[in-house]
């Protein structure tokens, strides 16, 4: 891990509906990726306009969410980019005190199982061009557990603790070099009540 903070937690309304734009989303997901870039090839990621990539990092960058980075060629005009944290958390809690805070919320919480929901259909459609031995390891389930709101939060945090673990053991293998064989690998978790 880097020397940057872990999950850093959304408490502001501003900063939640900076980073709940399709688009500045997808940013953020491509400087995860990327580690870090330039708006013209972040433009190039995301086939936008230079300009428009550039006024949307401007808008992350306004609210902490993305800084600049070390710059990574002699060409001085360049601005180079990356994530200002390891991740972000967004908490009910933090936004439940009046109502237009929740809609904010649960807005921005759509627009991101949309988003993971888009990566999902097109792995389903490009699953056929990816190798054997990742169509086999690749995993949907569903569970349906009986627990109590304690419970899962003891099974949140031991979740979020693997994920870690293994983004950690990822990135000292490709700090080492280790990179035959490595692919980016989305993991989408819900954890939520419900009566049936």
């Amino acid at each position: 891990m880097t020397g940057k903070e872990r999950d850093r937690r959304i408490t502001d309304v501003g900063t939640l509906k900076a980073l709940a734009h399709p688009l500045r989303m997808r940013l953020c997901r491509n400087l995860t990726l990327m580690r870090v870039a330039t708006a013209s090839q972040l433009a190039e990621q995301v086939d936008e306009a230079v300009s428009l990539v550039s006024y949307h990092l401007r808008k992350l960058a306004e609210f902490g969410l993305i800084e600049e980075a070390e710059p990574q060629s002699a060409d001085g005009r360049e601005r180079w980019w990356q994530l200002a944290s390891d991740g972000v958390s967004i908490h009910h809690e933090d936004f439940s005190a009046a109502p237009e805070e929740a809609a904010a919320h649960t807005a921005a919480s759509r627009l991101f199982a949309e988003q993971r929901m888009d990566m999902y259909r097109r792995w389903l459609d490009e699953r056929a061009h990816w190798s054997e031995a990742w169509n086999r390891r690749a995993e949907s389930s569903e569970s349906a557990l009986r627990l109590t709101a304690d419970e899962l939060a003891e099974l949140n945090k031991e979740m979020l603790a693997l994920l870690h673990k293994y983004d950690e053991l990822g990135r000292a293998a490709e700090t080492a070099g280790d990179t035959e064989g490595r692919e980016n690998v989305a993991v989408h978790t819900y954890a939520f009540p419900f009566r049936a």
